[in-house]
């Protein structure tokens, strides 16, 4: 703003300042001086990154010119427009350079207009008239330190601001990833362990009650030997996914035929009767990115858990497919539905997290889920919908 400032002022003094030159040399001095200073002031003022660094670092740049702008001064006389660019010259030295800097340039300043009032001003001149443009120097040269420090401050803020954003982003992406193992050891390593409890508890009843019967201990020792590898498996791959370089990502998913073959090993694994119903009023079916088809599935798979585990059903029902621009995926058993005033933040607080993990999963991918009897009597009914044009934002 100053150079644009100084820019204005030069254009409209330099006709007076080249009409007052003395012919010959004075004109040829005048019109150098006329250039070069509206060259720095336009390479400043357009390309200020590349070439404010260079003032900054030279003070004598700001000197030169103010000599310069002092012969123009010299010709063009103290009552034009030239006069106002004499005043920016302890402005810019405050703000590039200190208090210090702009004291010294506010005194040079007005000297040089001190001695030009001398040399051409007329006589009716009076001495406030004189000492006018002298004082605006040394209000600018104030005016220029204080803005220096003020930008300092904001500038030192705006480091702290940006140092806070990427500290809360690093917690922030910390928070997330331990959310994000807490969830996977729970829908894998935790359930699979349980299991291996089970299955030790019932080895040790057995020996108990038939010592005798050594093909039944031999039936459940390698049931708990199978849960056991399999535990460590998921372990493993878990491991895997925190030291593996991401890699780029995989082709689509198509969750639809990857939910139907789910609830078709969820039967066959529990013995639950499960049915699989589409429902897609839309074809084809949209195949969406791995990470959210990963989180659609998981959430499915552990409603149908909890379900098992949980409710006693005598059948779940998984229905999917695409509503205008819905993906609705619906999981209901008809078992003894979730407990009275169940809350997310009960279920923290008692150690239960498979329905806290299930929001989660929604809410990283941008679906909502509700989880209730919903149109039903009885049962639960897990509800995930999902936006569908989020996904190509």
């Amino acid at each position: 703003m100053v150079f644009a400032f100084r820019l204005a002022m030069l254009a409209l003094s330099a006709p007076a300042a080249l009409l007052n030159a003395a012919p010959g040399l004075g004109t040829r001095l005048v019109a150098a001086a006329v250039i070069a200073t509206f060259m720095a002031s336009y390479a400043l003022f357009r390309d200020w990154e590349r070439f404010g660094p260079l003032l900054l670092r030279h003070p004598t740049l700001l000197a030169a010119d103010t000599l310069f702008g002092a012969l123009l001064l010299v010709s063009a006389g103290p009552d034009t427009p030239l006069a106002y660019v004499s005043v920016c010259t302890p402005l810019l030295a405050g703000i590039a350079y200190g208090y210090r800097a702009a004291a010294i340039f506010a005194s040079l300043q007005s000297l040089i207009l001190l001695l030009v009032y001398a040399t051409t001003a007329d006589a009716d001149t009076s001495l406030a008239e004189k000492l006018l443009l002298p004082g605006f120097c040394v209000i600018t040269g104030a005016a220029g330190s204080a803005l220096r420090n003020l930008m300092l401050r904001f500038g030192e803020a705006t480091q702290a601001l940006t140092t806070t954003r990427a500290r809360l982003a690093a917690t922030e992406a910390v928070n997330a990833e331990r959310a994000r193992l807490a969830r996977e050891m729970h829908d894998s390593v935790a359930k699979t362990l349980h299991g291996v409890a089970l299955a030790a508890d019932g080895l040790a009843a057995t020996a108990t009650r038939t010592p005798l019967n050594p093909t039944l201990i031999k039936d459940q020792a390698e049931l708990v030997a199978m849960a056991t590898r399999q535990a460590a498996g998921e372990s493993r791959k878990l491991l895997m996914d925190l030291r593996t370089e991401p890699k780029p990502p995989p082709p689509k998913t198509d969750v639809l035929t990857q939910l139907k073959s789910q609830t078709r090993d969820f039967t066959t694994r529990t013995g639950v009767p499960t049915t699989y119903n589409p429902t897609s009023t839309r074809t084809p079916t949209p195949h969406l990115p791995p990470e959210v088809a990963d989180q659609l599935l998981s959430i499915a798979a552990e409603a149908m858990e909890n379900a098992h585990r949980h409710a006693t059903p005598t059948t779940v029902d998984v229905s999917a497919g695409v509503h205008g621009n819905l993906l609705r995926i619906s999981v209901y058993d008809d078992g003894s539905g979730l407990p009275p005033n169940t809350s997310l933040e009960r279920l923290r607080s008692t150690g239960h997290f498979g329905l806290v993990g299930m929001v989660e999963r929604a809410a990283s991918v941008g679906a909502r889920i509700r989880m209730g009897r919903g149109d039903h009597t009885k049962g639960t009914e897990v509800l995930l919908e999902l936006p569908l044009p989020t996904l190509r934002n």
